[in-house]
């Protein structure tokens, strides 16, 4: 198999884009479905597709940020006006984004782990597949993904669980670089 510079050289380069400098335009519906497509090309043992996702678009963003922002004054009474706006603009300005819902299932050979785990990797495809349609993304979970009121309005079900949401949108800014884990401080060589 040949070398894929231009692959491997993306790889070595990518970077997150912050929600807040991802903007119009999104994808089409046709890089969507491609965009979707590439998502759910990940390991998965047994093929029990242990995930699903959710697509926020259009109006439904403001839609659900205004019910974040009521269910999120019952969950931190404190909040002022301020505080609750952020939660009202939690899925803008970015055109797009994508809700990674692990399910994991019963299975005698696929314990809850791997599939959680095959669950992120469909979160991690999706921004590679952003990137490859020229456009950036950001992976992202906050308390809602973990508060079982504000995650069924959002779409989960009894027994599932977001693994994050994954923002895409034209890039307003190019990220800078940023530090990196030393190699030797995180990769060891087993040695019996």
């Amino acid at each position: 198999m040949a070398v894929n510079t231009a692959l491997r050289d993306y790889l070595l380069t990518r970077r997150s884009v912050g929600l807040g400098f991802l903007n119009e335009p999104g994808p089409s519906q046709a890089e969507l479905e491609t965009i979707l497509t590439i998502a759910t090309r990940v390991p998965d043992h047994g093929k029990i597709t242990p995930w699903r996702l959710v697509v926020y678009a259009g109006e439904a963003r403001a839609l659900v940020g205004e019910r974040l922002a009521a269910i999120a004054q019952k969950r931190f009474p404190t909040y002022d006006d301020a505080s609750l706006d952020v939660e009202r603009k939690r899925f803008l300005p970015a055109p797009l984004t994508i809700g990674v819902i692990s399910r994991p299932q019963e299975h005698p050979k696929v314990p809850e782990l791997e599939q959680v785990l095959s669950a992120g990797n469909v979160a991690f495809n999706l921004i590679h597949a952003a990137y490859a349609h020229g456009y950036a993304a950001s992976w992202i979970t906050r308390w809602f993904a973990f508060d079982q009121e504000a995650a069924s309005m959002l779409g989960a079900k009894e027994g599932e669980q977001f693994v994050g949401f994954v923002h895409i949108g034209t890039p307003s800014v190019t990220p800078e670089e940023r530090p990196r884990p030393d190699l030797t401080s995180v990769v060891s060589y087993y040695e019996g």
